[in-house]
């Protein structure tokens, strides 16, 4: 559906957690994939998509105004988000999370955007 912003994989990882988040046994996942705007500041880490609909997916959300913070964003919009230069967002093929997506969110409250 969105084949540049999630891979297939993320999407079935993703739809995990969110199903996780939807019966009541969440924990705190690491984030699944991390989305950028090349010529912009904004920064996206998704950690578990909605399996009711399929399209709104949970994470950090970091447009890029030095206030990141955790929210629901919708992946149909993203993809049709371009940057200043309209460059679409891409997702960073090197991503691997090292902490949780709330150590993420604490740190990015400290230091006003997503830690890399």
């Amino acid at each position: 559906m969105y084949p540049t912003l999630i891979t297939e994989e993320q999407r079935a990882q993703l739809l995990a957690n969110g199903h996780a988040y939807a019966t009541g046994h969440a924990s705190d996942p690491l984030p699944v994939v991390r989305l950028l705007t090349p010529d912009a500041h904004a920064t996206w880490l998704l950690a578990a998509l909605d399996p009711a609909d399929g399209d709104t997916a949970y994470g950090l959300c970091d447009v890029g105004i030095g206030m990141p913070e955790l929210g629901h964003v919708k992946l149909s919009d993203l993809a049709s988000i371009v940057g200043p230069l309209k460059k679409p967002i891409l997702r960073d093929l090197y991503f691997r999370p090292n902490r949780s997506l709330s150590a993420y969110a604490q740190l990015a409250q400290v230091d006003g955007s997503i830690p890399d």
